[in-house]
């Protein structure tokens, strides 16, 4: 079964914007990515980010660890979450996660790829899949993918990109078509699904049996609607300008909900500029909403643009 699933982004894939992406037919979404030492020593920061959203069926934790005890431990823990299946990164470029023998570092040691795989799956009762990109310091991913396969994965998303590019440059969906040659495992492609017709090009391309999208859906959640419609041969239907501000304005409510008033309208400035995007004489607004603290001047500039 062909899958769409919300990629993990650290700051958005928070249970607001899950919730709305799974309402738009994200068949999967997973939380921003979480450390297993953090799991262990019950850090509240990290166990904030395992909440979820009332409902809440389809979430996939991401955890990421640089020994197999941090993984075993984690996972003991997470038997008593109720989460689709486990992710274990393998990607992230960050300095400080790869310094500390973790995210793309893992590329480059497939023997710690199939020991912390083989950890989770022995320690968890769910699904065990990895995150990873193409390269890092040009070794190529491949022998950390059949490690992650021979380990018991369920499954592999693959961003290819290099840990060197981080998200600049073009991804590599040859390099996606080539690994879903080489394992028998389903392969989720990543990277660069801005719009439904880079969806069905990249899956025509590459026959991966999923998309994992993650910045194509910031401000666009309709993506995964559209995407779905697109391989049904069923017609698109865009957003006019009053469903992208009700939109946006259920996000901000959603968000303060879950995350209080402050901290709420905080953590929405980021998406701001993505839910305005092509919108006519929005820039001013941009600014204005991002320097706005009360929850009624931010809805009344939204609703003061409405009316232009």
């Amino acid at each position: 079964m062909f899958k769409l699933i919300l990629a993990p982004m650290a700051g958005y894939t928070d249970r607001a914007f899950r919730e709305i992406a799974s309402e738009f037919g994200a068949d999967e979404t997973i939380s921003e990515m979480v450390s297993c030492k953090g799991i262990t020593f019950k850090d509240k920061k990290t166990l904030s980010l395992l909440e979820k959203y009332p409902g809440e069926n389809n979430l996939s934790v991401q955890i990421f660890a640089g020994d197999k005890e941090s993984v075993i431990s984690a996972c003991q823990i997470l038997k008593s979450f109720d989460f689709k299946s486990i992710n274990i990164n393998m990607g992230c470029p960050a300095p400080k996660i790869v310094k500390s023998n973790q995210g793309s570092y893992l590329i480059k040691k497939p023997d710690l790829v199939y020991d912390l795989v083989r950890a989770a799956v022995l320690n968890s009762n769910l699904d065990v899949s990895i995150k990873i990109r193409k390269s890092f310091e040009g070794i190529f991913s491949i022998d950390a993918i059949k490690a992650a396969e021979e380990a018991g994965a369920s499954g592999i998303i693959l961003h290819a990109r290099s840990r060197e590019e981080y998200y600049r440059g073009e991804n590599d969906w040859d390099y996606i078509k080539k690994i879903k040659g080489l394992i028998k495992i389903p392969l989720i492609g990543n990277g660069d699904i801005l719009s439904v017709k880079d969806a069905k090009e990249k899956i025509e391309y590459s026959g991966v049996d999923g998309l994992a999208i993650g910045r194509g859906t910031i401000g666009n959640p309709y993506i995964f609607r559209d995407i779905k419609a697109n391989l049904k041969g069923q017609e698109i239907s865009h957003p006019t300008k009053e469903e992208r501000l009700d939109l946006l304005l259920r996000h901000l409510n959603l968000s303060i909900k879950y995350k209080g008033e402050r901290l709420g309208i905080l953590t929405m400035r980021k998406s701001y500029a993505y839910y305005f995007k092509n919108m006519e004489n929005s820039k001013e607004l941009r600014t204005k909403l991002n320097t706005e603290n009360d929850y009624r001047e931010i809805v009344k500039i939204i609703e003061d643009y409405r009316g232009l």
